[in-house]
C-alpha cells in the first residue's frame, strides 16, 4: 500500500491554514495554485546560509554547544510511518541548515528574517521535528544523521540601515536564536491525528476564512 507524502512545510502551514486543503493536497493531489512569494525572502536566505556555512556555532549563537555548521539544503526522505490509520506517511522536504557539534550530535536550525517571538517555536516545531525525524529514520539511501539533539529558529531582525564609501547600501540586525524543545513523542501524536483525518473518506470541513476553498464552493453554485 502506497504512503502518503508529508511536506515539512505542509505541516506547519497549509494544515493550520486549511485541513481541507492539506487533505485534498496529500489525499487526491489537488494543489492550491502557487502563491507568489517575495524572491527578497529567499535571497536573503541564501546569503545568510553562505554567511554562516563552515563556520563555528559560536558564529550563529553563543547558545549552541561547540561545533561548525555543516551543511544546508539537503533533502531528506523518512521510512514510512504507521500510526494506526489504513495508510502510513512519510517525511520528505528540503532544510534549511545542518550543524555539527563536538560531542557527535546534531542540530537542525531554520533561518527567519523577522521579529523573534515565543510564538514562533510551537508554529515552527512540526517543520524542525519533522527534517529531525527524516534524519534520524531516513529512508534507504537517503540523508542519515543522529542523534538531533538541537533544534531552533536563527531570526534577524533589521533594526538599522548603513551606506558605505561605494554607496551600497547595508542592513544591521539583531540576531536571535529561539530554541525549539525537542519532543519526538509529541510530534508523533500529532502526525497520529493527521493520520486519521487522511484516513477519512471525505475531506474535512474547510477552515473559516479559506479563500481557496470559497473560491472552489463559488464556483460550483454558479458553475464557473
Amino acid at each position: 500500500m502506497n504512503s502518503f507524502k508529508l511536506s515539512p512545510s505542509d505541516l506547519t502551514f497549509l494544515w493550520d491554514e486549511c485541513p481541507r486543503c492539506f487533505y485534498l493536497k496529500v489525499v487526491m493531489g489537488i494543489n492550491r495554485p502557487p502563491v507568489a512569494f517575495p524572491k527578497i525572502f529567499s535571497r536573503i536566505d541564501l546569503l545568510m546560509k553562505r554567511l554562516f556555512q563552515d563556520k563555528n556555532t559560536g558564529d550563529l549563537t553563543p547558545e549552541l554547544p561547540p561545533g561548525r555548521v555543516l551543511f544546508g539544503e539537503r533533502w531528506v526522505e523518512s521510512l514510512p510511518i504507521t500510526l494506526g490509520a489504513d495508510r502510513p506517511v512519510f517525511l520528505r522536504g528540503k532544510f534549511d541548515t545542518v550543524v555539527s557539534f563536538d560531542d557527535g550530535s546534531y542540530g537542525v536550525a531554520d533561518f527567519k528574517t523577522s521579529e523573534p517571538s515565543p510564538k514562533h517555536v510551537p508554529f515552527y516545531s512540526r517543520q524542525l521535528h519533522a527534517y529531525a525525524y527524516a534524519l534520524e529514520h531516513p529512508a534507504p539511501g537517503k540523508l542519515s544523521l543522529e542523534p538531533i539533539t538541537r533544534l531552533g529558529l536563527l531570526t534577524v531582525e533589521p533594526i538599522d540601515i548603513t551606506r558605505d564609501e561605494h554607496r551600497r547600501i547595508a542592513y544591521v540586525g539583531d540576531v536571535t536564536w529561539l530554541e525549539v524543545p525537542k519532543d519526538e513523542d509529541a510530534f508523533l501524536s500529532f502526525l497520529s491525528q493527521i493520520t486519521r483525518v487522511l484516513s477519512q473518506p471525505e475531506p474535512p470541513p474547510s477552515s473559516e476564512g479559506c479563500g481557496f476553498c470559497q473560491y472552489r464552493a463559488d464556483a460550483r453554485t454558479y458553475g464557473w
